[in-house]
C-alpha cells in the first residue's frame, strides 16, 4: 500500500477517535465585571472595582431626621464597614449634638457615573423630602474617560434631583468634591499626573455648578491627597479611602449640617 494512503488512513482514524471521545478544546471564559451593582461572582478576585456592598445600613437608627446619600463607591463605602461610611460617621457625630437621624438611605454603587446615578434615582423613586441630601459623583466619569462636557450637564441634573429630594431646601443639600485616587497604589501604573489634573478639572466643574445654586460645597480632595504619605488612610483594596479617611470628611460635614438643622 502506498505510504501516502497509509498517512491518510491514520489521520482519518485520529479524527474519528476525537469525535467519539469529545476531545475538542474547552474555552476558558474570563470573569468580567460588567458594572452591575452588587456583583458577587466568586470568580472575580479583583475587588477594587467591583461592588461588594449593600445599599442599606443593617444597623437600625431611629430619630427625627432623615438622610439620603447619593453617589458611587465613596458614598457606599467600598471596602469599609457600614459604620465607617462617611454618612454613618457624620450621623454619629451629630448625635453628640442632640441631632438624631433614622438609618441613612443610600442610592450609590461602586462604578456609577452621573448617568448611572440619574437612572437609579428615577428607577428607585425615593420618597422625600429628606432632611439631608448629600451628593458625591464624578470619579467614574473621569475614570471611564467620558466627555467632560457631558459631566457638566449630568452633574447639574444630579444636583437638581438632590435639591428636589430635599424638598427644594437648598441649605439641606451638601455636595462633596471628588477624591484624588492618583495617590493610591491602584493608580501607580497609570499616568498619575494626568489623573490629578483631570480630577481637578472635574472638581472645578462641580464646584462652580454647586456654588451657582448656592449649595454647600465641601472640598475633601486635599485631605485625600494625604493618602500618598499615610497608608492608614487607604482601605485594604489599595484604592478606596479607609474609615480613618472618611472620619475626616465627617468632621468637615457635621458642623455644616448641624447649622442647617438648627
Amino acid at each position: 500500500m502506498p505510504l501516502k494512503i497509509i498517512y491518510m488512513l491514520l489521520i482519518v482514524q485520529a479524527l474519528l477517535f476525537c469525535v467519539a471521545t469529545g476531545c475538542a478544546k474547552q474555552q476558558i471564559q474570563p470573569a468580567i465585571n460588567n458594572g452591575s451593582s452588587n456583583n458577587n461572582d466568586s470568580t472575580i478576585t479583583d475587588t477594587t472595582m467591583t461592588d461588594t456592598t449593600t445599599n442599606t445600613d443593617t444597623m437600625p437608627h431611629t430619630g427625627n431626621y432623615t438622610w439620603l446619600a447619593l453617589g458611587d463607591s465613596y458614598t457606599i463605602g467600598q471596602s469599609v464597614s457600614e459604620a465607617e461610611r462617611f454618612p454613618a460617621q457624620t450621623v454619629a457625630l451629630l448625635e453628640n449634638d442632640s441631632l438624631v437621624f433614622t438609618t441613612p438611605q443610600y442610592i450609590a454603587t461602586t462604578g456609577w457615573t452621573t448617568v448611572n446615578l440619574l437612572n437609579a434615582i428615577t428607577q428607585q423613586n425615593p420618597q422625600g423630602p429628606f432632611d439631608i441630601v448629600t451628593l458625591l459623583i464624578g470619579v467614574n466619569d473621569q475614570y471611564q474617560q467620558l466627555d467632560i462636557n457631558s459631566y457638566n450637564a449630568n452633574f447639574t441634573a444630579c444636583l437638581q434631583k438632590a435639591i428636589a429630594l430635599a424638598g427644594n431646601r437648598k441649605d439641606h443639600v451638601f455636595v462633596l468634591s471628588i477624591p484624588d485616587y492618583s495617590v493610591t497604589p491602584f493608580a501607580q501604573q497609570s499616568d498619575t499626573a494626568q489623573i490629578h489634573r483631570e480630577i481637578d478639572n472635574y472638581n472645578a466643574i462641580n464646584k462652580a455648578i454647586t456654588l451657582s445654586y448656592k449649595i454647600s460645597y465641601t472640598d475633601i480632595t486635599p485631605t485625600t491627597r494625604e493618602m500618598k504619605n499615610d497608608p492608614s488612610l487607604i482601605a485594604y483594596d489599595g484604592l478606596h479611602p479607609s474609615g480613618k479617611e472618611y472620619a475626616k470628611w465627617a468632621a468637615m460635614l457635621a458642623p455644616a449640617i448641624a447649622n442647617a438643622l438648627k
